[in-house]
C-alpha cells in the first residue's frame, strides 16, 4: 500500500519541486548494479552500444544513398524531375556511392539494346516480314551497278 501511495503522490511532488533535494532511497540501486555489472563494465557496455548504433546508422545512411542513386539514375534515364531529397541523401553519405553491380550490368545491357534498336538495322528488324540478308544483297548489287555505270560514263 505504501508503494502505491508513494508512486501516485511521489511523482506529483517531484514535479512540483522540480526534483530538488532528491536523494536515492536506501533500497534503490544504481543502473549498473541493477543490471548486475560494475560501474566500469556498465560504461564499457554503454560505449559498445553507442558504437554499434553509430555503425548501424552509417550502414543505413549508405543504403539510403544507394537507393537515392538508383532513383536519380532512373530519373535521368526517363527524363523525370530531380529530387532534392535524393541529392541530400547522396551527399550525406561520405563514401562515393555507386550503383550496385547487378544494376550496373542490367543498365549496360539495356543501353546496348537501345543502341541496337536506334540503328537502321535495328529499326528494320522491328518491321515484320523483312529479310535483312536480302536487303544487304540488293544494296551491294546496287552499289556494284553504280560503280560499273560510273566506269562507263564518259564525262567522268
Amino acid at each position: 500500500m505504501s508503494f502505491m501511495l508513494k508512486h501516485m503522490i511521489g511523482g506529483q511532488l517531484k514535479d512540483l519541486t522540480g526534483g530538488l533535494g532528491e536523494e536515492k532511497a536506501e533500497g534503490e540501486k544504481s543502473e549498473a548494479a541493477a543490471k548486475g555489472m560494475t560501474q566500469e563494465e556498465f560504461e564499457q557496455y554503454q560505449q559498445q552500444l553507442a558504437e554499434e548504433k553509430m555503425e548501424r546508422d552509417a550502414s543505413f545512411a549508405q543504403k539510403k544513398a544507394e537507393r537515392a542513386t538508383v532513383r536519380s539514375h532512373f530519373r535521368e534515364k526517363y527524363r523525370l524531375p530531380k529530387s532534392e531529397l535524393d541529392d541530400t541523401q547522396i551527399q550525406a553519405a561520405a563514401d562515393d556511392v555507386e550503383l550496385p553491380t547487378e544494376l550496373a550490368k542490367m543498365i549496360a545491357e539495356d543501353n546496348q539494346e537501345e543502341e541496337h534498336k536506334q540503328s537502321v538495322l535495328g529499326q528494320l528488324t522491328n518491321i515484320q516480314n523483312v529479310d535483312i540478308d536480302q536487303l544487304k544483297e540488293k544494296a551491294q548489287s546496287t552499289i556494284e551497278d553504280l560503280k560499273q555505270s560510273a566506269e562507263k560514263c564518259e564525262v567522268m
